[in-house]
């Protein structure tokens, strides 16, 4: 076990220095990782140190940027990677991917060249099951040719990230996130959704005619497959895996 541990923090240690390279290689020497973008600590290695400070370079980079726990909420390239699955590009003031789609048109970047010097960025958002949400980011001061870089890159950089965040997110995950999610019965999704819907047991057991104990019963048991402790947990994680949008 111990040294199933090793080689894959070994394998997520040469990935980080894969995505360092891989921007380098490109005119991006500064990059931004995080492999869960509501966790206030950085992403870190096996020994809690941040591979902001270890393997990647970013601008200003005594100043030890990602010790502000308040960052994820106010960049908005994090906030594109919300918002969008798809890798994305930042060029002076705008930001886009590679098909046109409102939802980035609403995110104000136009002050990101002014206050940080930055000439063009690459993005990959990393959507994990479970509504787990992560990226890396490449950004240059330098002048490119980013519509050819992106045109020719993009697809292999998001597969590159993809990997990156997958694989530490799977590492640091608390033991209990480590167990295979089990597969929820039609009687439990449809308790779960109802639950969603803001309904109490008592009225969720009087629109699929169950007693509240059975509803109760499906409830939990849907959350210990889930791995969730509570209501509201197993009502997120059984929209992050999908459970929700499907059909019962």
């Amino acid at each position: 076990m111990a040294g199933q541990e090793l080689s894959s923090w070994d394998n997520i240690d040469a990935l980080a220095r894969a995505v360092r390279d891989a921007g380098r290689a490109l005119g991006f020497p500064f990059v931004a990782a995080q492999s869960d973008l509501g966790d206030p600590q950085p992403m870190s290695d096996r020994n809690c140190e941040p591979y902001a400070a270890t393997v990647f370079d970013w601008p200003g980079h005594s100043e030890a940027y990602w010790q502000d726990r308040r960052l994820a909420l106010k960049s908005s390239f994090l906030h594109a990677a919300r918002i969008c699955a798809e890798p994305m590009w930042y060029h002076r003031g705008q930001i886009g991917s590679w098909r046109p789609t409102v939802l980035l048109d609403q995110i104000d970047c136009s002050k990101v060249t002014a206050q940080f010097g930055f000439t063009a960025a690459i993005i990959a958002p990393t959507h994990l099951p479970g509504g787990r949400i992560g990226a890396v980011v490449w950004v240059t001061r330098e002048e490119v040719d980013l519509p050819t870089i992106f045109s020719r890159e993009s697809e292999r950089l998001f597969a590159l990230a993809f990997r990156f965040i997958a694989a530490h997110a799977e590492a640091s995950a608390p033991l209990r996130a480590h167990s295979a999610v089990g597969q929820l019965t039609g009687r439990e999704v449809q308790c779960v959704r109802w639950a969603a819907a803001g309904k109490t047991n008592t009225e969720i057991g009087m629109i699929l005619s169950l007693s509240v104990s059975t509803v109760r019963f499906h409830l939990r048991n849907a959350g210990a497959k889930l791995g969730a402790a509570s209501r509201s947990r197993t009502i997120q994680l059984a929209t992050g895996h999908g459970f929700l949008g499907a059909r019962t």
